[in-house]
C-alpha cells in the first residue's frame, strides 16, 4: 500500500498540512506516516545554555507525536492507518533516506514564506525538499484545506517537453481524480507572435497528453510564477503542478527556480514531480 508522509515541526503550519495530509490519505486509501526530526541545539554563544539531552528530545517528540497521532485518529474516525517516524538530523536528509526505501505516493508539507537572504541560499526546508526529493512533494499554504481536486494546472514552459514531462505520474494523478486538466504556459509573447519553438512544443506536448484532453491556458505576463499564481486562484484551481528542472551549477547559484518561487508565493497547493 502507498504511504504519504506528512512531515511536521509541530507548528500550526506543519500542523495544517498534517490535516490536508490525512484527508488525502483517505481519499486515496493509503497509509499516512507522521515524520519528525529534531536537532540538538548547537550554542554559539560564550553564555553557557541549559544542557537538553537527546533522550529528553527524544521523548518530547514523541509525546508529540502520539498526541498528533491520536488527533488525526479521531479527526478520521479511525479510517486510516497512521505510523510514526521520529529522527535525528537535517529534515531533508532523512526523508530522502526514508523515501529511498519506502513506496511512497508524496511527502506533505506546511509551505513557507522566505526573506531576501532565504531566497539567495535556496530557501527553506519545503523549498529544499523540492529541489532535492526524488519523491513528489506537496506544499500546502497556511490554512488551506483539502477538499476534492478536481481541477489540476500543469504550470509548462513548453521546452524540451518530450524529455521532461512526466506522463506516467500526471495521467495517474488527473485519473485518480478524475480531475481537468489545464496546461498554463506564462510568457511575454503575444497571442499571435509565439515563437516557433513553442508552436512546435506545444504540438509535441498535445500528442503526450492528449488523452487527458488538457485545457491550454496562454497567459502573457512578464512575471512566470506571478502569472501562474494569478491564474491559479482565481480559476479555483485544486491542485498546481509544477516540473523542477535540472539547471547549470551558475542558475543554482544565483536564482532561484520558477519552482521554488511559486511554492513560495503559492496560495493554491503546490505538487512538484521530478523530470
Amino acid at each position: 500500500m502507498q504511504t504519504i508522509i506528512a512531515a511536521t515541526d509541530f507548528t500550526p503550519h506543519s500542523l495544517n498540512a498534517v490535516n490536508y495530509a490525512a484527508d488525502l490519505a483517505m481519499v486515496l486509501g493509503a497509509n499516512l506516516t507522521l515524520f519528525h526530526v529534531y536537532q540538538v541545539p548547537i550554542a554559539f554563544s560564550e553564555v553557557p545554555a541549559p544542557v537538553i539531552s537527546i533522550e529528553d528530545l527524544e521523548k518530547d517528540a514523541g509525546e508529540k507525536m502520539n498526541q498528533l497521532e491520536g488527533t488525526i485518529l479521531e479527526r478520521t474516525g479511525n479510517r486510516i492507518h497512521v505510523f510514526k517516524v521520529i529522527r535525528q538530523g537535517a529534515v531533508v536528509n532523512e526523508l530522502d533516506d526514508y523515501c529511498n526505501n519506502s513506496n511512497v505516493y508524496a511527502v506533505v508539507m506546511g509551505s513557507e514564506s522566505a526573506n531576501a537572504l532565504e531566497r539567495f541560499l535556496g530557501g527553506g526546508r519545503t523549498t529544499s525538499a523540492i529541489t532535492h526529493l526524488k519523491c513528489p512533494v506537496i506544499s500546502v499554504p497556511p490554512g488551506n484545506k483539502f477538499r476534492n481536486i478536481k481541477k489540476i494546472g500543469l504550470a509548462c514552459d513548453f521546452k524540451n517537453v518530450v524529455d521532461t514531462i512526466p506522463l506516467r505520474e500526471i495521467k495517474s494523478l488527473v485519473n485518480e481524480f478524475k480531475a481537468e486538466l489545464h496546461v498554463l504556459h506564462v510568457s511575454a509573447e503575444t497571442e499571435t507572435g509565439y515563437s516557433a519553438q513553442t508552436v512546435e512544443e506545444s504540438g509535441w506536448l498535445q500528442e503526450i497528453v492528449g488523452e487527458l484532453r488538457p485545457v491550454y491556458h496562454f497567459i502573457r505576463d512578464e512575471d512566470i510564477e506571478k502569472g501562474i499564481c494569478e491564474f491559479a486562484e482565481k480559476n479555483n484551481l485544486d491542485l498546481l503542478l509544477v516540473i523542477p528542472k535540472k539547471h547549470h551549477i551558475l542558475d543554482k547559484l544565483f536564482s532561484h527556480s520558477h519552482s521554488q518561487k511559486m511554492v513560495i508565493h503559492s496560495h493554491v497547493p503546490v505538487m512538484s514531480i521530478h523530470e
